[in-house]
């Protein structure tokens, strides 16, 4: 009889699929500059995101802790590839699972959330002070106390948020052989960001990372304001932000992050979701600082096909974001 224990290479369940993404080398996005770009393919993680290494973390610490058993409820609020993790997670496990999401949540990933078997909980008015995103918080509490046995993940605040993060990072250096000068980072919980952050100082590495937040967020100051693309900035501060262990941070526009998209898919073929293209973005603004021959790295952080409707549609783009006639043409001749 074969079993996984005999046989390199297969694995013993979907999410221990989960991490050892690959790195690929972009020579082609940003051709003008004497520096090295490194994506990491964290849209290759099974339900699509870097997302899928936070939830399998959280839950199963929370499993070994005695927190939450099978067939208790499992409640996040999330924009997307949070949930998608966790559904994938739940599954599992034996776990249930309600999401709280809000209208900027795009169809193709709730058509996934459902066909998952979450249940899904919809805020639809933004709290006065924080957006959606304090609304959906607060509708998580509610749940708590309505729900036996149910454990909130809180990706917001939960300490494993962070500490999922050092096994990526750590893949990324052993893969450049620790030779990583910068390291530029979408925030919206700022785990990833302060989980990369926390490895690096730990570790006394000399990487310089950059934090890449949405105009319209207050994670790093400045008025909160509506935004299109989810995935990237947050309504309401972050608790685990430590400014003094990042180099800085680059604010970029929803429209940054489409022409971002864009440039990524024309130039590399590669097709990811709106936070890797505000990076995409952040670095073509930051570039003038970066010395020649510096490796930097950046996540690609999910699957595009789940913005077909969106980003990848010239005529939402154009409808939403009249000023980006001359963008459209130029990088997809629409």
């Amino acid at each position: 009889m074969i079993t996984t224990a005999n046989v390199s290479n297969v694995a013993s369940n979907i999410v221990a699929t989960i991490g050892e993404t690959p790195l690929i080398r972009l020579d082609k996005l940003f051709p003008d500059s004497h520096a090295s770009f490194y994506g990491k393919l964290e849209a290759a993680n099974p339900s699509g995101s870097l997302k899928d290494r936070t939830s399998i973390f959280i839950v199963k610490k929370a499993l070994e802790e005695g927190r939450i058993n099978r067939g208790d409820t499992v409640i996040e609020s999330s924009s997307g590839n949070m949930a998608l993790g966790l559904a994938q997670a739940c599954i599992h496990y034996g776990l249930k699972l309600i999401v709280v999401i809000d209208p900027n949540l795009n169809a193709h990933t709730e058509k996934l959330l459902k066909t998952y078997g979450a249940r899904l909980e919809y805020v639809k008015t933004p709290a006065k002070k924080g957006g959606f995103l304090a609304a959906r918080l607060n509708r998580v509490q509610e749940l708590l106390q309505a729900i036996p046995n149910s454990f909130w993940t809180n990706q917001y605040g939960n300490p494993n948020n962070p500490l999922a993060h050092h096994k990526t990072i750590d893949e990324i250096m052993r893969d450049l052989g620790g030779a990583v000068d910068y390291l530029f980072v979408s925030t919206s919980t700022c785990g990833t960001l302060m989980g990369y952050a926390d490895y690096i100082k730990e570790h006394n590495l000399g990487t310089k990372v950059i934090a890449v937040d949405a105009l319209g967020s207050v994670l790093f100051g400045g008025k909160a304001a509506p935004r299109l693309i989810p995935g990237h900035g947050a309504g309401v501060q972050s608790q685990f932000v430590d400014t003094d262990k990042f180099e800085g941070h680059v604010k970029v526009s929803d429209l940054d992050c489409i022409e971002g998209c864009w440039s990524l898919l024309k130039k590399e073929g590669i097709l990811c979701g709106g936070s890797t293209g505000g990076v995409i973005a952040a670095i073509d603004r930051y570039i003038k600082y970066i010395p020649n021959s510096s490796n930097c790295v950046f996540l690609l952080a999910d699957r595009g096909e789940r913005y077909l409707d969106t980003i990848y549609n010239p005529d939402w783009v154009l409808s939403n974001f009249p000023e980006s006639e001359p963008m459209l043409k130029t990088s997809i001749g629409w």
